[in-house]
């Protein structure tokens, strides 16, 4: 897989189906890493996928037609946060995985954002050097730690909290 071979799209209803499969996926093999659950999604219908792709902004990475990846765009509603967003759902395949993928993937969520928002936040899992590695290498900034975040069989999962203001670069 070469990086530059990759297509980056926004994920339309149409998507449903693949949409969901690597969803499953990222919450069956990344748990701690999602506030949903594999129990909880892998029993909704394909509608409740296509649903979700209607009223989000998500976009996969395609090597060909397989997708390799996703991250979202979540943008705060109500007056006073409505210049707030929120990176989520990143996940890249392992065979996507250190070869830029997860880049382009957060790029284009940042573009999009660029579009709609001022200041763009996301929550990493603390354990996750790779991930914040990205995007504080993107122009992320650390301003928290949220303890106890997540909580996944018994076990919490801490999140660093990070943001990049889209007006100047800085937080």
């Amino acid at each position: 897989m070469r990086v530059n071979d990759i297509q980056i799209r926004r994920l339309t209803p149409a998507d449903a189906a693949v949409f969901r499969d690597i969803r499953l996926e990222a919450l069956r093999s990344s748990p701690e890493a999602f506030g949903s659950t594999f129990e909880t999604e892998s029993g909704q219908t394909l509608d409740f996928f296509s649903g979700r792709l209607r009223s989000s902004e998500m976009l996969g990475a395609f090597d060909g037609a397989e997708i390799v990846g996703m991250a979202g765009l979540l943008v705060r509603t109500g007056q006073k946060e409505a210049h707030k967003g929120l990176l989520v759902s990143m996940y890249v395949r392992p065979q996507g995985r250190r070869r830029g993928v997860g880049r382009r993937l957060a790029e284009g969520v940042i573009d999009m954002a660029r579009q709609r928002i001022e200041l763009l936040h996301l929550a990493v899992v603390s354990g996750n050097e790779s991930a914040r590695r990205l995007y504080a290498s993107l122009g992320f900034l650390q301003y928290g730690i949220e303890k106890k975040a997540l909580k996944q069989d018994g076990r919490y999962y801490d999140e660093i909290l990070m943001a990049k203001d889209l007006t100047s670069g800085q937080c």
